[in-house]
């Protein structure tokens, strides 16, 4: 079994982290040959899965734990809160485990930030994705936290490889 690697992502509202994970997991599936597993936290409760009338949505309007599966793709409903490990156990086989969110994970964290940085963050970052718009000459960064491009997915992807957590 190879190793499986863990890595968390944080930032504000419409810091790019989205974008940034997107980048990343297209170049480590198409360019590295990677299997890329994605999380994403939800903390708003904003994301929605299906629509009223549908029977995958009467199915998980029950409340039961809900498995969807068509020819292309396996939808998993739960209404109950998971750990990580119970999260990362949903997925067979993965090489790499990206999570969006999730503050609270035992996971090296790249923090994501534009046009300004939030101090708030630097306790729990481990690297620190920027672009131009920010002077992180104006900030007091923690010496021990790697500068990233955010605007390099490979950069950011070389961080990873070598600084992922082993799940």
């Amino acid at each position: 079994m190879n190793k499986r690697l863990a890595v968390a992502f944080t930032g504000p509202s419409n810091s790019g982290k989205t974008t940034l994970i997107l980048k990343v997991a297209r170049k480590l599936i198409y360019e590295h040959k990677k299997e890329v597993a994605i999380i994403k936290h939800d903390p708003g409760d904003k994301a929605r899965f299906d629509v009223e009338g549908k029977d995958s949505y009467k199915f998980s309007d029950t409340g039961a734990e809900v498995i969807v599966t068509s020819p292309t793709r396996t939808t998993y409903f739960s209404h109950r809160q998971k750990e990580l490990d119970e999260m990362i156990r949903l997925f067979d086989k993965f090489d790499i485990l990206l999570v969006e969110g999730l503050k609270n994970l035992p996971l090296p964290r790249i923090a994501v930030f534009r046009n300004s940085l939030d101090t708030d963050y630097f306790p729990y970052m481990d690297a620190l994705a920027i672009d131009e718009s920010i002077d992180s000459d104006a900030y007091d960064i923690p010496k021990n936290v790697s500068m990233l491009d955010l605007n390099d997915p490979e950069d950011v992807i070389s961080w990873i490889l070598k600084n992922s957590k082993e799940v």
